[in-house]
């Protein structure tokens, strides 16, 4: 019996020695070069239908992106990006509370959060998939800075039907460059991120059109530009 649970401690910390590794390694090697492609794109294309999936995602860096989207995604997903360490407690603390007698579940997830979940791992609401998620989210967090991690998730996120990342959402909802987004298009943009799959910025529906709005102000609030050259 010695002998087996020896073993088996033995393989279990050289499984464990592996995986760190492994991890970290891909973590950082993100860190310098863009993926060429993300679990996410796989498993959506395969559940697309086989007469029009496709993977249209065309990587751009920081500086060619609008600075308007990337504020318009701050103020609409996660307005302590700049804060926080990965994870925000608060909203975390507050979305349990809330779930607790809501049919429809609510969210808590940070843009870093996003980012792990978009590069590492697959759709799922279970325990696994979320301690899988907030371990990447903390090598995320510890190996990238505020400005990668959002070049990353303006790149990687998921924005239509086998759309991904800001250049291929603007050529193909506003037939233009990313860089050259208004605020409008890049709050609509933002607008429709809970749901891209159902939700459109070229034919927003009066939900999308009243977030639109919203978003607007929150990027007002937060201090446009400034707000992300002061924070990075």
């Amino acid at each position: 019996m010695g002998k087996v649970l020896k073993r088996f401690v033995g393989r279990f910390l050289k499984f464990t020695l592996y995986f760190l590794v492994i991890t970290v390694a891909c973590v950082v090697l993100y860190r310098f070069f863009h993926p060429p492609i993300t679990p996410l794109m796989v498993i959506r294309y395969f559940e697309s239908d086989s007469k029009t999936r496709s993977i249209n995602y065309v990587w751009k860096k920081y500086e060619d992106i609008s600075e308007d989207l990337a504020l318009a995604i701050v103020a609409a997903e996660d307005q302590k990006f700049f804060d926080h360490s990965g994870f925000d407690v608060e909203a975390i603390q507050d979305a349990v509370y809330e779930n607790k007698d809501r049919k429809k579940i609510r969210g808590a997830s940070t843009i870093s959060q996003q980012v792990a979940k978009n590069l590492f791992l697959w759709p799922s609401r279970t325990w696994l998939r979320k301690g899988l998620e907030a371990y990447f989210t903390f090598l995320v967090e510890l190996f990238c800075d505020k400005k990668r991690i959002l070049e990353l998730y303006l790149n990687v996120a998921e924005m239509g039907d086998g759309i991904y990342g800001a250049e291929t959402a603007s050529r193909v909802y506003f037939n233009k460059p990313a860089k050259s987004l208004s605020r409008g298009e890049a709050a609509l943009i933002a607008a429709v991120l809970p749901n891209p799959k159902r939700m459109s910025p070229v034919k927003p529906s009066a939900h999308v059109s009243k977030r639109q709005r919203w978003i607007i102000q929150q990027m007002s609030n937060l201090g446009s530009f400034e707000f992300l050259s002061q924070k990075r």
